[in-house]
């Protein structure tokens, strides 16, 4: 039977709302208030798609800054580097790379290959730089500021014409091609809880031209005026994607290229509270999704019966470990190259044969001793279920993907890659409606769909071990997908307990896991 709402929950819930609703306001108020007073335009430079940030009334525009993201990044997830160094009096020029956020092509070429993908990346870059000296007239040189992958290709660009760059800011930087003499004036930033190998690379690279042994973090190492001056920084408290708003790390990145452009006049940075504030408002998005579940209709009447297997540990615990150990042994052999999102064709398989197996599972128990748990049909209005469905879709998809879209990463597909959301969902269809309704309904085992959930997850490091090259950039997205398990995990238990039915969480999570897969990989081609 389908709990009844708890007394007193109506008002708990209210309270809630309200309370979430406050954060959401003050946490958009903080996120736009430093964009008050620039002017922010977009352009597309030969089917480059690039936003440009540069304060409000300036006479003489500064010198230009071009700010690239990493892998599987956009323009949206630099926006904190590119808004200080408007306030500051320069033109911020960001851009979608190839394959990547709105950018409607491909990333041509073998990843791992200089002679590949980077060839494609800097041809790109170079296009780019070219227009953003248009918008800075009367200045000679332009400043590259690049995360992750990008910190390759800015140190790559620079280090071909050296006197056309005033610095290079290299955020979680890892590049081979450093020398004493190139690029000039570096800055590294590495944040605190980053891997030591990053730390590493900018000790490596500072120590090519300091007089200490080992270079001190925080300290510049020789002179701007000859092009030779570097530094390595720590930005406290943050990691690989919140480096890209730590308000230290910004502050040194602009104070570097003040004093590489012999700048003394720009505006004071703007302290960039913005990740605190970015997390502040997409938890408050989370937590509003609890009181906004009870504008869903009821699919199951608050009298009818508990839909799921009803599985007790000791008849769960095979169905759900042996999916986890196979699937990464079948797969293992095949190929991994059909689709053009990266690593989204071996996310479709993992997920439709890991479904396939525990629903195979399911079937094998049942025969053994039918389930005790009700069948996903009974007693369900399909109208309610179709509306309930759909709520929570646009709940979530309005909630969520807006701030996302807004200051984290792109979250609109192109047309390329809107055939890609039905693809991934035959994957993640099979994996979802299985496991919420084999760890639902009467009798079921405590804590199953969290387990079921850390199965899923531990099956994947096989999986990345046994191929290792392909499936390297799994490493990268592991950390995303354990937090949609997290945040849906959530809004799928909240949507039975209002609906009755397990089926309405699972179609929600399984569509939006394709859409972020769709919308976010990088699309590729070449080996």
């Amino acid at each position: 039977m389908t709990s009844p709402t708890r007394p007193g929950w109506g008002l708990l819930k209210a309270v809630v709302a309200l309370l979430a609703l406050a954060a959401i306001v003050l946490a958009m108020t903080r996120l736009l208030s430093p964009l008050g007073g620039l002017e922010i335009t977009t352009a597309t430079v030969e089917r480059t798609p690039v936003t440009i940030y540069r304060a409000e009334g300036q006479d003489a525009p500064g010198p230009a800054v071009l700010v690239a993201h990493g892998f599987a990044g956009s323009r949206q997830l630099m926006q904190s580097y590119a808004v200080a160094l408007a306030h500051a009096g320069y033109v911020a020029v960001t851009y979608d790379a190839l394959g990547h956020g709105q950018h409607p092509g491909p990333l041509p070429g073998n990843l791992t290959e200089e002679t590949g993908a980077t060839v494609y990346l800097l041809d790109q870059l170079d296009r780019v730089v070219a227009h953003a000296r248009t918008l800075a007239p009367g200045h000679d040189r332009v400043a590259l500021l690049g995360h992750s992958m990008a910190s390759d290709i800015i140190v790559r660009q620079a280090g071909d014409a050296a006197a056309d760059y005033a610095a290079v800011v290299a955020v979680s930087m890892f590049s081979p091609v450093v020398t004493a003499e190139v690029p000039p004036n570096l800055l590294v930033v590495v944040g605190e809880l980053e891997p030591g190998v990053l730390k590493d690379e900018a000790e490596r690279v500072v120590a090519m031209i300091a007089d200490a042994d080992p270079p001190q973090w925080g300290t510049t190492y020789g002179a701007f005026d000859t092009g030779a001056a570097r530094r390595m920084a720590i930005s406290p408290g943050v990691e690989h994607i919140g480096v890209l708003f730590g308000r230290e790390g910004i502050a040194e990145a602009v104070a570097w290229i003040d004093q590489a452009f012999g700048r003394t006049d720009g505006g004071e940075p703007v302290p960039p509270w913005r990740g605190s504030w970015v997390l502040v408002l997409l938890a408050a998005v989370v937590v509003l999704v609890w009181p906004a579940t009870a504008l869903l209709p009821r699919v199951v009447a608050a009298d009818g019966p508990a839909i799921g297997a009803g599985l007790p540990w000791r008849r769960l615990w095979p169905v759900a470990v042996a999916p986890a150990v196979l699937t990464p042994l079948i797969l293992w052999p095949l190929p991994t190259d059909w689709l053009p999102v990266l690593v989204g064709d071996y996310l479709l398989l993992h997920f439709a044969l890991y479904g396939a197996l525990s629903a195979l599972g399911l079937w094998w128990v049942h025969r053994r001793a039918p389930l005790a748990g009700a069948g996903p049909t009974r007693g369900v209005s399909w109208g309610a279920f179709a509306l309930a469905t759909l709520g929570l879709t646009a709940i979530v998809m309005i909630g969520l993907g807006g701030p996302i879209h807004l200051f984290v990463a792109n979250f609109l597909p192109t047309a390329e890659r809107a055939w890609l959301v039905p693809e991934m969902m035959l994957g993640t269809l099979a994996f979802f409606l299985v496991d919420e309704w084999m760890t639902r309904g009467a009798g079921r085992g405590r804590g199953a769909s969290v387990a079921t959930k850390a199965l899923f997850l531990a099956s994947l490091v096989p999986a990345i071990a046994l191929d290792l090259n392909s499936l390297f950039f799994l490493i990268i997205l592991f950390p995303v997908i354990v937090l949609f398990f997290v945040i849906f995990g959530l809004v799928s238990a909240w949507a039975r307990r209002r609906t009755g039915h397990p089926w309405v969480g699972a179609l929600v999570s399984a569509f939006v896991f394709a859409w972020c897969v769709a919308v976010t990989f990088p699309i590729v081609t070449g080996a």
